[in-house]
């Protein structure tokens, strides 16, 4: 039996093998040679002291205990190909992973998906970034894997609860992603890795049975007797299925539209909004390592920051080390900000979203499109920053301390958002009330982390996809819509998720329901 051991040691130690022999052999007070493998469960950085140490939780099996390598294998899915159909609209981590689960329970998915494949996708990326062409079915939100393909693969979630996130982390793994995910305590594969893993999901859907339809739009639901019987696509082709997951992601207006229309249920939900900032990595470095120069044992340092002001959070969303801030637009007219990191997070700077918590009460001046007020709340900011831009993609941006100050920044040094930068006083994007909140906030940020409060650091307006601005309900047991029966809500676009491992949990719940249901 193995020895579980929780311990500090330096960020050298903690990458180097032999010196982590060397320490846990006096921690156990026995010889070097008598540990057989120190197998480390779970690591994070503990940067509160100036001697910056990794926190270790480790396996330690001595000589004579019993230690195999074991490796991290998929599933035996079996071929599904003459199986009952199951429709899942939408290739983002809820989708493909309901496909995924869809198949090991023996039902045979349908993956329709609005965008292309990656690499399909990578083409109308490189649109949106120099030519400012925004197309409405392929670009950071849609496409094969969805917006978490190309907006850095955090890994970290706060929702364990919802389901073994391990088992997810685990089939990223047998997937293709680094081991390490199961190791770090914040967990994080990279925009330039994903595409591959993503690439593989799918060929296995399609190797046992499943079927992935790309640039294939939903513009209908059947609907009998308040029961799902299949879909419609732009070209009128019918699917037919009396089980649909959709997982469609949180900026599928057309989806949320086509509901309204329908009469079928959905309701506002709240969420938050405000900008991308953007710090020189090599400064965030020295505000939470407290030195001047990183070294090559820590990694490029992240930052959460939460602070109460006027009665609402603000707070760091997605923070992204050594990554770049993306155009993430989804149709003409309108400008919106993300970020990401490649996975060795080495870019030269960091940005984060900094956002404030709205309330439904802040939609009241849309409230005449009921259920989609927050949604053309949030529609009415990116296109007044699109305008304000000069009707590219360009970002109205300003420098941190001249936004606190009302002060309009006479220069905008390059950011690393590629199509470029418009200087703007932010205060015209964003409501007053919001706006404030913002200035107050950044004021009280600088205080919390000395050196954070600089005109070094350059705001993005608007980020404001932090999560759906619609729910659509669904019931807590089945899992169903509370009105449509076999139609399953699912993900971030839905409300019931927040980031990539919550989502793909999501599905798992979602096709286990209608395995349930289907193969009792």
């Amino acid at each position: 039996m193995p020895r579980e051991l929780l311990f500090q040691v330096s960020p050298e130690t903690a990458h180097n093998e032999v010196l982590l022999n060397e320490q846990v052999a006096k921690l156990f007070q026995v010889a070097v040679s008598d540990i057989q493998k120190v197998v480390v469960v779970k690591r994070s950085i503990d940067a509160r002291q100036k001697a910056i140490k990794f926190n270790i939780k480790a396996n330690v099996f001595l000589k004579g205990d019993t230690y195999s390598e074991s490796a991290i294998e998929l599933p035996e899915y079996p071929n599904v190909s003459n199986a009952q159909e199951v429709i899942v609209v939408g290739a983002g981590p809820a989708g493909l992973f309901a496909a995924l689960q869809l198949i090991e329970s023996g039902l045979k998915p349908i993956v329709i998906e609005r965008g292309k494949d990656v690499r399909g996708r990578r083409r109308d990326l490189k649109a949106i970034n120099r030519d400012h062409i925004v197309n409405e079915d392929s670009n950071y939100c849609f496409g094969e894997g969805g917006a978490g393909t190309y907006s850095d693969g955090k890994l970290y979630t706060r929702s364990k609860k919802r389901g073994d996130v391990d088992r997810i982390l685990r089939l990223l793994v047998a997937f293709g992603a680094t081991p390490d995910i199961l190791v770090e305590a914040h967990p994080h594969i990279g925009t330039n890795k994903l595409p591959q893993i993503i690439q593989d999901i799918r060929e296995k859907i399609i190797e046992c049975g499943g079927q992935v339809l790309f640039e294939t739009r939903v513009t209908d639901f059947i609907v009998k007797s308040n029961e799902i019987q299949g879909i419609i696509t732009q070209n009128g082709d019918t699917i037919s299925a009396n089980k649909v997951i959709l997982a469609t992601g949180h900026s599928a207006r057309d989806i949320f539209e086509l509901l309204d229309r329908k009469k079928i249920l959905i309701e506002a939900k709240p969420f938050a909004l405000g900008v991308r900032a953007e710090h020189p990595q090599e400064l965030i470095d020295k505000i939470q390592y407290s030195c001047d120069f990183r070294g090559e044992y820590l990694p490029p340092a992240p930052y959460s920051i939460v602070k109460q002001v006027n009665g609402r959070g603000m707070y760091s969303f997605c923070m992204c080390p050594g990554g770049v801030i993306a155009p993430c637009a989804t149709s003409p007219g309108e400008v919106v900000t993300n970020g990401w990191s490649p996975s060795k997070r080495d870019q030269a700077t960091a940005n984060s979203g900094i956002v404030v918590e709205l309330k439904l009460e802040d939609f009241k001046p849309f409230a005449k499109f009921g259920a989609l007020a927050g949604m053309e709340f949030q529609k009415a900011i990116e296109q007044k920053a699109w305008h304000l831009a000069g009707q590219t993609q360009k970002v109205p941006a300003q420098r941190m301390v001249d936004f606190t100050q009302n002060k309009l920044s006479s220069s905008i040094p390059k950011t690393s958002y590629v199509p470029g930068t418009t200087s703007v006083e932010l205060g015209q994007v964003f409501p007053g009330f919001l706006t404030q909140i913002m200035r107050e906030g950044f004021v009280q940020f600088g205080k919390s982390m000395r050196g954070y409060m600089t005109n070094e650091a350059i705001l993005h307006a608007p980020e404001s996809r932090t999560s759906s601005p619609v729910r659509i309900p669904r019931d807590h047991e089945t899992l169903e819509h509370l009105q449509i029966k076999g139609l399953y809500p699912c993900g971030e676009g839905a409300g019931f998720a927040g980031g990539i491992i919550s989502a793909a949990i999501d599905g798992e719940k979602c096709a286990l329901k209608i395995a349930e249901s289907l193969l009792k």
